[in-house]
């Protein structure tokens, strides 16, 4: 059999992770933003159709506190998913980002995967490359700030996320697992480019967010446990290659990591917050806004709509959209201000989470 190159498995191993996300449970047994609980106001003296959502961040303003979190690129299929999410993006003036784009630049071919997204007005673009190519891993040499430049001129991005992946990278079996240098890196690129470092399922502690402060990032993704876990994702990709010992790896580690909620409040230091990690509602958006998240990621929820078709996404997101709505209302906030200005109870295993770190 002829060996795959690098660029090939690279694009194999994206076709793998959106199928997965698709098809298979790869969620905890424990809804985190349920811990969440909002403070009901029975006469909120506004009216529903008063309720205004839109709101401004990183200098951008937004329909709706809402960004489609990072998916995909590189592959084939990519071109399709993002397209249906850039013209969903663009209906509702939400901001968007796209998945790693180290494999466009290796391959300029599939720069049209991630580039699709400038056909549509989107008001904030994301563009996505990780902390692991800032490094150099064995015989690979790392990116360069002219690299980050090409990524974010490949969609006219307003911002570059640098995400950090290492648990799903301790899992796979091509996984880049160097970290030595990366906050230095990372800190080279944000004195060159906006950026803001992303995690992708793990969550941020507060030590971790006041270093990435002190390195001069714009903002963070928080990226919490609670959503699809990638250690998952690796889980059923080794397991489908007969790699035993990297699916064991994955089983081990399906639920590491700190939970989205604790990690909004403890990664609070001063810095714009994206709260992506198992949202599944507009009522998740909203409680993410109250605890203090400056926009709400999503990602699971709308990946088997924009499968699905165009229509089936707009449907969900305004789904998504009055179910804010909703609970503005039953708050008695009339817009993001005033809903972050609410206050939140934290219970269950969140408050231990909370009540444990403030120890």
């Amino acid at each position: 059999m002829e060996e795959e190159t690098p660029e090939k498995i690279i694009e194999r191993r994206k076709g793998d992770h959106v199928e997965i996300c698709a098809n298979e449970d790869l969620t905890q047994d424990y809804f985190y933003w349920d811990d969440v609980k909002l403070v009901h106001n029975p006469m909120p003296e506004i009216d529903l159709d008063e309720v205004t959502t839109s709101t401004t961040i990183f200098g951008r303003k937004l329909e709706a506190p809402l960004i489609i979190s990072a998916m995909t690129g590189g592959y084939g299929k990519a071109e399709e998913i993002n397209r249906n999410l850039a013209a969903a993006a663009e209906e509702f003036g939400i901001g968007m980002g796209v998945g790693s784009q180290r494999a466009a630049l290796e391959n300029p071919e599939l720069a049209r995967t991630y580039s699709v997204i400038k056909e549509f007005e989107v008001p904030l673009r994301i563009a996505n490359l990780g902390v692991p190519q800032l490094i150099k891993q064995g015989l690979t040499a790392p990116i360069g700030i002219d690299d980050g430049r090409a990524a974010m001129e490949m969609i006219d991005a307003h911002l570059l996320a640098i995400h950090m992946n290492y648990l799903q990278e301790i899992v796979q079996p091509e996984g880049d697992t160097k970290s030595r240098g990366g906050l230095k890196a990372l800190e080279t690129f944000a004195s060159a480019l906006p950026v803001i470092a992303k995690e992708t399922g793990a969550g941020i502690p507060k030590e971790t967010a006041l270093r990435l402060k002190k390195a001069k990032v714009k903002g963070l993704d928080v990226g919490g446990l609670g959503g699809t876990s990638f250690s998952a994702v690796e889980y059923y990709r080794a397991k489908s290659a007969g790699d035993t010992k990297r699916a064991n790896i994955g089983k081990t580690f399906w639920d590491w990591g700190i939970p989205t909620p604790v990690a909004v409040v403890v990664a609070n230091v001063g810095l714009p917050i994206i709260s992506t990690g198992g949202l599944r509602s507009g009522l998740d958006v909203a409680r993410a806004i109250v605890i203090g998240a400056g926009c709400a990621g999503m990602a699971g929820r709308l990946l088997p709509a924009a499968l699905d078709s165009r229509e089936a996404l707009t449907q969900e997101i305004q789904t998504i959209i009055d179910e804010l709505k909703a609970a503005m209302f039953l708050v008695g906030a009339k817009d993001v201000k005033e809903l972050a200005a609410t206050r939140a109870l934290m219970t269950g295993r969140s408050k231990d989470w909370l009540d444990q770190l403030s120890e």
